[in-house]
């Protein structure tokens, strides 16, 4: 049986924010987050080069969302 600290250590390391958007591949899944809430949902589309622009496909019907990290949102894995 795992120790009680390991799960949740590897349990906090995938819903962690990540800073570099680069990491992210298409069909990813993702929540966006702004001022602690979650504002979207889904699967990414695609991350530009430099990692600041990220193309969410949302998980519900509705139109493929952008997202910029100069917008103060941040992404974690779902």
């Amino acid at each position: 049986m795992k120790a009680r600290g390991a799960v949740l250590s590897r349990r906090n390391a995938h819903s962690a924010i990540i800073s570099d958007w680069r990491t992210f591949r298409a069909g990813d899944q993702v929540e966006v987050i702004k001022h602690a809430h979650v504002i979207a949902a889904g699967e990414v589309e695609e991350v530009s080069q430099s990692g600041n622009v990220l193309w969410l496909v949302p998980a519900g019907p509705s139109e493929e969302q952008l997202f910029l990290k100069s917008d103060g949102v941040q992404v974690r894995r779902s």
